[in-house]
């Protein structure tokens, strides 16, 4: 294939079209819908839903989600693929719904491991995707079609997929009809009822209710803020309150949120350019955003608005702006490291101003409240929380959960994306909106749903777990099972040297790192001696009795697997602890290699 860039698509219909095309061919009452959500359910973010008719799959959106302090040495975490790796001679291609990386950062990672033929979405996301597809390197895996609202495209045989505008933190982001052979489901993807949004772009109600009205089989909503009564603000109401914030203060202003709230950074700013001061953007993620969006027309500024870093020394404090990413406390972002003092052009100091435009999403609220104390330690004066009203979510409330109802009259619903209270509040008020409770699934990642025209259940399970990935792969369950251990507990090395008689050519060398322990150390290393010997001298009796005694007769891995076995049953004991035990073996003068850790408990082991 080509080198994967976004295309606008050549499928667009125009109203009349629309209304003429409902189902796509091949209708069949009695066929059956597999709809699996891989991720996103029980949970926020990793995003991955399957939808699949016959020989065909479709999936709609591949997020990531962010590893919890368990998770050592991980980046990123994303849904088990194993599935879809063993289904990927059906897939047919992919919708994304919006730009976000709960959404679309997984699927670099998947295209190493299958291939999509097409992905539709968005400008925005599409922009930002090819970005992640060059630098991942595999752009040539896929192909890329921009989508623009009301355009229907065509996926497979069986799938026809319509894009109606909706209202997000993010531009560019929809939900998504799909129509099949029985009947139309609607994803809402993320949304909230915006009447006044930043952008101009308004929630495309007209189109949902004509749904509606022609009939919807089900509805799959975003059930984030399902708890929440009422509606969302709309993100215009920010703008007064940070533009109060902005003239108040005196020296530097610093203002973090999320790089990729496009309609925040556009008030950002906007408020910036007003009051006359400008930009520096810290942040990989916030310079890459904002160019894309400003390349789409979704931000409007002038260039004259930014200044580099090396530039921020020779101007007034009153005259800048310093706008960064890390207002979820993420350890290498750059309001984290600012407040640690490590950042190589930045050090705050008494009279800067610092504003965190975002909540603490859930799991990230320490890391937040660590990095404020930090700054207000070093002399900043920080602005945060609800109170000041400077943030307000991007997922529909209540009562936009009960307009989207009212407006689609769905026969079945599912409540998507959230966690499990979530999702039970949110099928609640499905109810109070008129959808019978037997018409109404509350399922988990990996369920397989089964709707037909007339019914609605879950039939059974794929694999749902997780999948972790750090800068140089996979990271299996025994490597992170090892690096929670080294963290917890330390790790003892213990290296012997065997003669080719059996005995221990010198007492073994043994080092412990990171073991707290009142045990003895000299009779720790006497017992450790004593416990390889006991092995040796036993097992090699053994072979001496069967006539084995050249080191090519000598299974020396059995030996080497007992031995673990006993320093790890000594350790327990001795030292109170399951401390991670690395054993090196060397036979004669043969050089080491490193063999395989038993799965059981992992131990790194060498042996000739």
């Amino acid at each position: 294939m080509n080198k994967s860039k976004p295309q606008p698509t050549t499928r667009r219909r125009t109203r009349t079209s629309q209304k003429q095309t409902t189902k796509p061919e091949n209708l069949n009452p009695q066929d059956s819908i597999k709809i699996i959500p891989l991720g996103g359910l029980h949970e926020i973010g990793k995003n991955t839903c399957v939808f699949e008719y016959d020989d065909e799959i479709v999936l709609l959106d591949a997020g990531l989600a962010f590893p919890t302090d368990g998770m050592h040495g991980v980046n990123i975490v994303l849904p088990d693929t194993t599935y879809l790796r063993e289904n990927r001679h059906k897939i047919k291609g992919m919708i994304v719904t919006h730009g976000h990386e709960d959404h679309i950062g997984g699927i670099s990672h998947h295209l190493k491991q299958f291939d999509i033929p097409v992905i539709y979405g968005p400008r925005l996301a599409m922009s930002l995707l090819s970005d992640k597809l060059d630098e991942a390197g595999v752009s040539d895996r896929t192909k890329l079609h921009s989508v623009m609202p009301r355009d229907m495209v065509r996926i497979g045989k069986n799938f026809l997929v319509e894009y109606i505008r909706n209202t997000h933190s993010i531009a560019d982001s929809f939900t998504v009809a799909i129509h099949t052979p029985i009947g139309v489901i609607i994803h809402t993807g993320d949304f909230k009822v915006d009447f006044t949004p930043v952008d101009g772009e308004q929630f495309d109600f007209q189109r949902l209710a004509e749904h509606g009205e022609k009939g919807v089989l089900c509805l799959l909503s975003d059930s984030t803020n399902a708890e929440v009564p009422g509606r969302t603000p709309s993100e215009a109401s920010v703008k007064p309150n940070l533009d109060r914030i902005f003239g108040q203060a005196q020296g530097r202003l610093f203002v973090t949120t999320f790089a990729s709230s496009v309609h925040r950074v556009s008030i950002i700013l906007e408020l910036a350019q007003k009051h006359n001061r400008k930009v520096a953007v810290v942040g990989r993620s916030m310079l890459n955003v904002i160019s894309h969006a400003r390349n789409l027309g979704y931000m409007k500024c002038l260039d004259e608005l930014f200044i580099p870093l090396r530039q921020l020394k020779s101007m007034k404090d009153e005259d800048v702006l310093i706008l960064t990413t890390g207002s979820q406390g993420e350890t290498l972002s750059a309001m984290t490291r600012i407040s640690h003092d490590a950042h190589r052009h930045i050090k705050v100091k008494e009279g800067d101003t610092v504003v965190f435009s975002a909540n603490p999403i859930p799991g990230n609220t320490i890391a937040v409240v660590n990095t404020i104390d930090r700054l207000m330690m070093r002399g900043a004066k920080v602005i945060y929380g609800k109170g000041e009203g400077i943030h307000v979510s991007g997922h529909g409330a209540q009562d936009d959960h009960k307009l989207m109802l009212a407006l689609t009259k769905p026969k079945f619903f599912i409540p998507f994306h959230g966690e499990h209270r979530m999702l039970v509040k949110h099928a609640q008020t499905a109810q109070s909106m008129g959808v019978p409770e037997e018409n109404i699934v509350i399922i988990d990642n990996g369920d397989i749903v089964e709707l037909t025209e007339d019914s609605i259940g879950v039939t059974g399970k794929v694999p749902s777990g997780i999948e972790l990935v750090d800068r140089s792969g996979i990271v299996h369950d025994s490597v992170l099972q090892e690096r929670q251990q080294l963290a917890e507990e330390g790790v003892i090395t213990v290296a012997v040297a065997i003669a080719q008689d059996g005995n221990l050519i010198a007492p073994p060398e043994i080092h412990l790192r990171g073991v707290v322990t009142a045990a003895n150390n000299k009779l720790l290393h006497q017992l450790i001696q004593r416990n390889v010997e006991n092995v040796l001298e036993d097992r090699l009796a053994e072979y001496k009795e069967h006539g084995k005694r050249s080191n090519e007769d000598i299974d020396w891995t059995d030996i080497r697997l007992e031995i673990e076995a006993s320093l790890q049953r000594l350790a327990r004991r001795e030292l109170q602890g399951e401390p991670l035990v690395v054993f090196l073996m060397q036979v004669s003068e043969q050089t080491a290699v490193r063999t395989q850790r038993r799965r059981r408990r992992p131990t790194a082991s060498l042996a000739s």
